[in-house]
């Protein structure tokens, strides 16, 4: 059995946990994989500890907060990998709380005593200017606009520029997700994708459309698409709804909207969101992020497609509060 630990290194009492749970696992003959949060604050990080994983996880735990879970997602990538989240952090919506100790709840996840909660994910699509819609009238005769696959991108990355154990990634790359720069077009994200102003501070315009029908359009800083995971998130900022976790679908949530009109939109699980931008360059300049990451594309961007991907994460629960519970407290102060 093998279990990756991902631990959040600037915290010591985080670091100290992660010590005495490889302990404990090594005494149970379960072989622990050590991940630093530093190593995972960028794409080309997670590629390079992704490329050393073995091929098989049996479970991953998280000691941090709500960040280094959004990480060891985007590490773990498609793979279906349970993960145990245990609160180390400032914001730990996602974590168990380790009330009872560390070790007691991960020997529960081992006994299979947890709740499995399987959170849906975002998948999209990205058509930058010049490049052919990938879901077009023409998409079956031109090839999608994915220039690196998976593998050649995780073939590009040094696996000695970080490693499982630990090591900084330079700290300007902190937060950029690389991997629009190198010609990759799909992206996954557990929380929310957000479309904003970009770096000239003017307003974006953009219409919106629902599985083929023309919604509505938009002028104003942007647009949050969430999951249900995200409600509690940015789009909650921004003015949307609290959602159960167990929801399937997606919300869309403008960004301070210039108009008096504007509301979020609740969609089903199985459409798909499509944003196109104004084809008048005064209103160009807007930059994508991927549950809180920025993804810089070469060119500027001209379609997004998002719907939900067809595998989940797995998230392993404690019998704890329930969901309305956790709200009543922590938003309402109930």
């Amino acid at each position: 059995m093998q279990i990756l630990v991902v631990r959040n290194n600037s915290n010591p009492q985080a670091v100290d946990a992660s010590m005495l749970l490889v302990a404990y696992l090594g005494e149970q003959g379960i072989r622990a994989l050590v991940a630093d949060s530093a190593s995972l604050g960028n794409d080309q990080g997670r590629a390079a500890i992704r490329a050393q994983l073995p091929e098989v996880l049996d479970m991953a735990v998280v000691l941090g907060g709500d960040g280094t879970v959004l990480h060891t997602v985007h590490l773990l990538n498609n793979r279906q990998v349970p993960i145990l989240p245990v609160n180390f952090g400032r914001l730990g919506f996602l974590a168990n709380a380790d009330d009872n100790g560390l070790i007691p709840l991960v020997a529960e996840a081992l006994a299979g005593e947890l709740t499995a909660e399987r959170r849906s994910v975002l998948s999209l699509d990205v058509a930058c200017e010049g490049e052919p819609d990938p879901y077009g009238e023409d998409a079956e005769e031109v090839p999608y606009p994915q220039i690196v696959t998976e593998e050649d991108y995780a073939a590009s990355v040094d696996p000695d520029a970080a490693f499982v154990g630990g090591t900084m990634m330079p700290p300007d790359k902190f937060g950029v997700n690389l991997r629009g720069m190198a010609g990759i077009r799909r992206f996954i994200a557990l929380n929310e994708i957000a479309i904003t102003r970009g770096a000239l501070g003017r307003i974006i315009e953009l219409s919106l459309g629902i599985s083929g029908t023309h919604v509505a359009r938009m002028r104003g800083d942007g647009l949050v698409v969430s999951t249900a995971t995200g409600s509690t998130a940015y789009a909650l900022s921004a003015g949307g709804p609290l959602i159960s976790p167990r929801f399937g679908g997606m919300v869309a949530v403008p960004l301070a909207p210039h108009t008096l009109r504007s509301r979020a939109i609740v969609t089903d699980t199985s459409d798909v969101i499509e944003i196109t931008f104004d084809d008048t360059e005064d209103y160009r300049d807007a930059t994508l992020f991927v549950d809180g990451e920025i993804v810089p594309f070469e060119r500027s961007l001209q379609k997004i497609y998002v719907q939900v991907a067809p595998f989940p994460v797995t998230l392993l629960r404690a019998n704890g509060a329930s969901f309305y519970e956790r709200i009543s407290h922590d938003f309402f102060g109930e």
